[in-house]
């Protein structure tokens, strides 16, 4: 089977991965492979996102934080719930 045969660089077909993806995949383990503590690996995209959300839901920062922390879970359960819609119906 030649190279074109069993990938396409243009995305996945049926039962099949993306040249793309499978690189992604790659990249993905090899990183991961060296990483002793996940959690403090991932602390600043987590710390991005939180900040992101709270600017979005509380531009001025006027909000108590127990509001905020309330807005900010309703924000992220939207999106949660947009992914699983357009997973499920496109």
């Amino acid at each position: 089977m030649g190279e074109g045969e069993a990938f396409s660089d243009s995305g996945a077909t049926p039962g099949r991965k993306s040249l793309k993806a499978i690189r992604a995949s790659i990249a993905s383990a090899e990183r991961w492979a060296h990483v002793l503590d996940r959690s403090t690996a991932t602390a600043p995209a987590r710390n991005a996102l939180r900040w992101r959300d709270e600017r979005e839901v509380d531009p001025q920062g006027v909000l108590p934080p127990d509001e905020l922390a309330k807005r900010v879970a309703l924000l992220r359960r939207a999106r949660a719930t947009r992914a699983a819609l357009k997973r499920w119906y496109g």
